[in-house]
């Protein structure tokens, strides 16, 4: 069985944001595997363990990309990818391009089941993994805290729903996106990490993709400013119905929010 795990290199979680003249600034920053994404693999590390096959890790980004494979290689993933951007670009976070890559490559090695992570902790736009299985005529569930094998090809799902569980009968093949909550992710072992070290990464060039891949982003990031500082509480005197009024009010006035 062919399993791939897409995975995005991000900030840690830990890390200050500085932002510096509208860009954000990379440096010493640490980088680690989305958080998101990890749980992706370890169900995906799961499955392979209980029903056989070989996990594959695909990532789209600039170099630094590969410490994020190399570290899902000392993980238990057997093979990875690298979707180089073209030259001059660095990366796009263009969710459009980045799963016209990804779907380019997954169309060629035609996957039993697809995990990633429900969204990316920099972005949190959940688009580019249903996005692949809208390009690859394939079913996904978002949001999964659960997943069982009923049969040779037919899964129970558990997915998130603002609080509430849905069940749901998938064939396979598919895509599923991991939430918080559906593993606990592995650490990479000390053996794991030498023999990662080892493992090609296959690289591959947006460039060389085929004809249906995408090279322009259909979007543009215009500016990326930090939240305003967070202001003191306000207390609104009066009776009940005045308060609600005056709430109303700042709400519309002030706030620009309704």
């Amino acid at each position: 069985m062919s399993i791939f795990v897409l995975i995005k290199q991000t900030f840690d979680t830990e890390e200050k944001v500085v932002l510096t003249d509208g860009v954000l600034s990379e440096d010493g920053v640490k980088w680690v595997i989305n958080p998101y994404d990890e749980y992706a693999l370890e169900e995906a590390m799961r499955w392979k363990e209980a029903h056989g096959g070989t996990v594959t890790v695909l990532t789209a980004g600039p170099e630094r990309s590969q410490e994020a494979l190399r570290t899902a290689l000392a993980m238990g993933a057997d093979d990875a990818i690298h979707i180089v951007p073209p030259e001059g670009r660095g990366t796009s976070d263009d969710e459009y391009i980045v799963s016209s890559w990804i779907a380019s490559i997954l169309q060629e090695q035609q996957p039993d089941i697809i995990f990633g992570g429900h969204f990316s902790v920099d972005q949190g736009s959940a688009q580019v993994a249903v996005r692949v299985a809208t390009l690859l005529n394939m079913p996904h569930v978002s949001a999964i805290t659960g997943l069982e094998r009923t049969g040779d090809s037919l899964v129970q799902v558990q997915r998130d729903a603002e609080g509430n569980a849905e069940l749901l009968d998938v064939s396979l093949p598919a895509l599923f996106t991991a939430q918080q909550g559906l593993n606990e992710p592995r650490y990479p072992s000390l053996p794991g990490i030498m023999k990662a070290k080892r493992k090609p990464i296959r690289v591959v060039s947006a460039a060389e993709l085929s004809q249906e891949a995408a090279l322009e982003p259909r979007t543009e990031r215009l500016a990326l400013e930090p939240p305003p500082p967070r202001q003191a509480g306000r207390m609104i005197a009066g009776d009940a119905a005045a308060q609600v009024q005056e709430l109303i009010r700042l709400l519309h006035e002030e706030a620009k929010c309704l």
